[in-house]
């Protein structure tokens, strides 16, 4: 099935139907807002096997994946509708007023009210819980923002079909149309036409770092500025502490072996770099995870485009100096696969050369070899921002790393302890961002119903009537929500 750009004139008229429907959906309860997520919920597992196969032609990813996936992308949608009705994340404050106090203290409520139209651009390694009716979203929906969705090239039909879903449940609950759209682009006249409309008032993406540099980039250029939540990669490095390797060192290669590869290491928190200290346990530690790769099948990546550049950004990583294969899958790899690679380099050879920070997209891991504790806090020190960064270590090796872990606590958004990265828990305690350039703001997640709040903003009202406000911010909270009422947690009445 082939799918055209939408032109540009196309867009603007999308975009201006969007500013008229923001003005309607801003108004909805939370309630309401919470209905359609549970109804796009409904509608998405009504797609049936139809989806699953669709999306297994268009990725090449496996059936129980995708219906893995698809489960999450549901769990998300009601998870994000229960915070929505719940009201924590608007922030409610409220500060009653002094009148006798000199001078007066005025009364001052404040909350989160939603930024307008979001442009959400699909995710290439998760079809459906980072695409079309994934967690951007989801929580822009939430949020009371109308959503333009622009289908990633690479699963145009899937897309299609999930914004087919979506259409239905905004229909069923007679909502505005614009609420929700649909649009297809491969060119990048599509993707900056979306991004400058000055009816765009944010942006949610998850890909490259080239990709989101450029939607960062537009996004500035703008009269108006506006927020680009940009999730753009990471190498999401693995600290092996003396201890901890000295006892565990074959169970960790084990471990390690299946996280690298998994989904043939297509995930933003594939660990792609290992640190540890020369030592006999990390020879161990070297060998044990060369052999399990050598037994791991090669499979098919999401597309030719990702395999071209894992093919590229490997073999370059390999001719630098002082690195050294250390293994690869055994069985001959396919024209479409990612062949399971792990190799190693010394920690001064990754210190003087930048292409070794760079993230290897797919089934690939560099070991550093450190001479020291110190050369290890060298390389943490070096590092970039990290999604995820993880400490394999015993609580001794803590007591004696402390500057190592301050380091390392610096440049993450999740910091993991003797566990795998991979796998990223729905859930409202997650930190799925990191410093730059794992994202372009490290304050928010995309990952848990608090990236609601990355599409709203604070306002402040001073001396209304209780009448006129909010019902999120009146005396009698109809809303039954946690407000935080002069200083005090609270969800009674005033």
């Amino acid at each position: 099935m082939s799918y055209t750009d939408t032109p540009v004139q196309e867009i603007d008229a999308s975009m201006q139907e969007a500013w008229k429907a923001f003005h309607v959906y801003r108004k909805k309860s939370l309630k309401e807002r919470a209905a359609l997520m549970r109804a796009i919920a409904k509608e998405l597992e009504n797609c049936g096997d139809h989806l699953i196969e669709v999306a297994m032609r268009e990725t090449n990813l496996p059936e129980a994946r995708l219906r893995g996936e698809r489960g999450r992308t549901i769990f998300q949608l009601n998870s994000y509708a229960d915070a929505c009705e719940r009201g924590d994340w608007l922030e409610a404050r409220i500060d009653t007023a002094i009148p006798d106090k000199n001078p007066p203290k005025p009364d001052i409520r404040k909350m989160l009210v939603p930024l307008g139209p979001v442009v959400v651009y699909g995710a290439s390694n998760f079809p459906f819980a980072y695409s079309t009716a994934g967690g951007d979203t989801a929580c822009a929906l939430a949020a009371g923002c109308p959503v333009i969705v622009k289908a990633h090239p690479a699963h145009e039909h899937t897309s299609e079909i999930v914004a087919d879903a979506i259409h239905k449940a905004v229909a069923y609950l007679n909502l505005p149309k614009a609420v929700f759209q649909h649009v297809y682009g491969k060119s990048i006249e599509v993707g900056k036409a979306l991004i400058q409309h000055p009816h765009t008032k944010a942006v949610g993406f998850t890909g490259s770092y080239g990709a989101g540099m450029q939607l960062f980039k537009w996004t500035n250029e703008r009269k108006e500025p506006i927020p680009v939540f940009a999730e753009m990669g990471s190498v999401n490095p693995v600290f092996l502490l003396q201890e901890k390797l000295t006892t565990s060192a074959t169970d960790i290669a084990t471990m390690y072996a299946g996280s690298i590869t998994l989904g043939v290491g297509q995930f933003c928190t594939n660990p792609g770099l290992i640190i540890g200290i020369e030592s006999e346990a990390l020879k161990t530690f070297t060998h044990d995870l060369g052999k399990a790769i050598q037994k791991i099948q090669p499979a098919a990546m999401l597309h030719a485009g990702i395999v071209s550049a894992y093919k590229e950004k490997k073999g370059n990583a390999l001719l630098q100096d002082d690195v050294h294969l250390v293994a690869e899958s055994e069985t001959a790899v396919e024209e479409n696969q990612g062949l399971p690679t792990v190799a190693t380099a010394s920690a001064q050879a990754f210190l003087n050369n930048p292409v070794l920070h760079q993230e290897v997209f797919g089934p690939y891991s560099l070991i550093i070899r450190c001479a020291n504790k110190e050369e290890m806090l060298a390389v943490a020190q070096h590092l970039d921002g990290q999604l995820t960064s993880t400490l394999m270590a015993t609580e001794n090796d803590m007591l004696q790393h402390d500057e190592l872990v301050e380091a390392v606590k610096n440049i993450c958004g999740r910091f993991i302890l003797n566990s795998v990265p991979t796998g990223v828990e729905v859930c409202l305690s997650m930190q799925h961002g990191g410093p730059f350039p794992a994202t372009t703001d490290s304050r928010f997640t995309s990952v848990g119903a608090d990236g609601i709040k990355r599409f709203a903003r604070p306002i402040a009202f001073q001396n209304w009537s209780n009448s006129l406000l909010p019902d999120e911010l009146k005396n009698e909270n109809p809303l039954g929500i946690i407000r935080t009422v002069n200083n005090t947690p609270s969800a009674s009445v005033l």
